[in-house]
């Protein structure tokens, strides 16, 4: 199984906005981390940026 990695960057956010995303994130369940990561994602994904996906071998089972 491949391992996932991640990268770490310092974001800068005016208090107005981080508050707003925080509150999100509390609503979702999600840590503000979390909810970050989220909004990225479906931005990358709307956009059609999102890398593509690699496909199996076909040997899996389903």
């Amino acid at each position: 199984m491949a391992e996932k990695t991640t990268k770490s960057f310092i974001l800068r956010v005016d208090a107005e906005t981080m508050n707003a995303i925080e509150a999100w994130a509390a609503d979702e369940f999600r840590s503000t981390n979390g909810q970050l990561q989220w909004i990225i994602n479906e931005a990358l994904r709307k956009a059609k940026r999102l890398p593509k996906k690699k496909k199996g071998t076909g040997n899996e089972q389903e």
